[in-house]
C-alpha cells in the first residue's frame, strides 16, 4: 500500500491506495493557516488516521504533493504559494514526525504521475500534465515517474512569455499583464481563470468568473464565446512551444478550466498552425481522476513495483 497526501492552501487530503491503485481510505482536514509547525502536526495526525483505518504497516511510505518544490540546491521548499512552507525542510520534517519513508513533489507533477499510471495518460511514455485554474501549472511524467529537472522546475510552462504576441479582443498581449513573479506577459496571466476573466472584462464584458464565462458561452453569449475562442487560441500558442521542446506523447488537462469542452474540439486543430512540424498529432485529453489526481499521484511517488526500505 501507499499513502498520498495533497497539501493545499485550504485543505489537506490523504488517501491510501492498494498495490493496484484501488482507493481504500480517504480523509481530509483543514490546512492550518500560516503555521508551519501546525501543518506538520496536521499531516502527521491525518496520516496516522488513514493508516489505522486501512491497517497499513508502520513502514507504509508517504508521498506529498505541495504547491511548490523542494530546491535541489538547498533541500528547502521554494516557489510555494503557501508561503509558510518556504525555506523549510518539509520532507525531512514530515519523515521525522511520521517515522516513515517520505517523498515530496510539486502538485502538478503528482497530477501527471496519477494520469500517467492509471488515468488519461496510461500507456504513454511521456505525459505532459496541464493544470488550468487560478494559476497555470505543468508537470512531466516519463514512464510513470516524475521528471522534476535539475532545478526542480520542469514543466513550469506558465512562467514563459505568451508566444507570438498579438492584439486581439480588448487586451494587448505585449508587453502583457504583470505577473506575480515580477515579469510581464507570462502565459499564466492569460490562460489562468483570472486571465480569462480579465480578458472578458477588457473586451467589454462584465466582471465574471471563468466558470460563469464558460456557462455564458454554452448558452450562446457572443461576447463569452469570443472570449473562450481567444482563450483557446492563446492556449494553443502556449502549448505549441511545449510540443516544440518536449514533444510529449499526450497532453492531459486538469484544473477547473479543463471542463471547457471546446478545448478538446478546437485546440488540436490550432496546434497545427504553430507546432514546428508538417503535422501535429499530439492527443489533448481531459483527466480521468479529476480532483483526485493530485492525492493519487502523491501516493504514486512510490512506484507500484518499488521495494520499500525501512528507516
Amino acid at each position: 500500500m501507499r499513502i498520498g497526501v495533497d497539501l493545499g492552501g485550504t485543505k489537506i487530503e490523504a488517501v491510501v491506495l492498494s498495490h493496484d491503485g484501488q482507493e481504500l481510505v480517504r480523509q481530509r482536514v483543514s490546512t492550518p493557516q500560516d503555521d508551519y509547525d501546525q501543518t506538520i502536526s496536521a499531516i502527521s495526525a491525518l496520516v496516522s488516521q488513514v493508516s489505522n483505518e486501512a491497517n497499513c504497516g508502520a513502514q507504509t511510505p508517504v508521498g506529498i504533493g505541495i504547491p511548490g518544490a523542494i530546491s535541489g540546491a538547498t533541500g528547502l521548499v521554494k516557489n510555494a504559494n503557501s508561503t509558510c512552507l518556504i525555506g523549510h525542510s518539509l520532507d525531512t520534517d514530515v519523515q521525522a514526525a511520521l517515522k516513515r519513508p517520505v517523498r515530496v513533489a510539486n502538485d502538478a507533477n503528482c497530477f501527471s504521475i496519477s494520469e500517467a499510471i492509471d488515468g488519461a495518460g496510461k500507456g504513454h511514455g511521456i505525459v505532459f500534465g496541464v493544470i488550468l485554474g487560478t494559476g497555470v501549472g505543468g508537470g512531466i511524467a516519463i514512464d510513470g515517474k516524475t521528471h522534476a529537472g535539475l532545478n526542480s522546475i520542469a514543466g513550469e510552462w506558465g512562467h514563459n512569455p505568451l508566444p507570438w504576441a498579438q492584439h486581439i479582443g480588448g487586451l494587448s498581449e505585449s508587453p502583457g499583464p504583470t505577473c506575480y513573479c515580477g515579469e510581464k506577459g507570462c502565459i499564466e496571466t492569460f490562460v489562468s481563470g483570472p486571465g480569462l476573466s480579465n480578458d472578458f472584462f477588457a473586451d467589454g464584458g462584465t466582471q465574471a468568473t471563468a466558470e460563469a464565462i464558460s456557462l455564458m458561452a454554452e448558452d450562446g453569449s457572443v461576447p463569452a464565446k469570443a472570449a473562450i475562442a481567444r482563450y483557446i487560441h492563446r492556449l494553443a500558442r502556449s502549448l505549441a512551444s511545449v510540443v516544440n521542446i518536449l514533444d510529449p506523447d499526450v497532453i492531459v488537462f486538469g484544473g477547473g478550466l479543463s471542463n471547457i469542452s471546446e478545448i478538446y474540439e478546437t485546440l488540436p486543430k490550432l496546434l497545427n498552425d504553430y507546432v514546428f512540424s508538417d503535422v501535429c498529432d499530439t492527443p489533448c485529453v481531459k483527466n480521468v481522476h479529476g480532483d483526485s489526481s493530485g492525492v493519487r499521484g502523491a501516493a504514486w511517488l512510490w512506484g507500484p513495483d518499488e521495494a520499500i526500505t525501512a528507516l
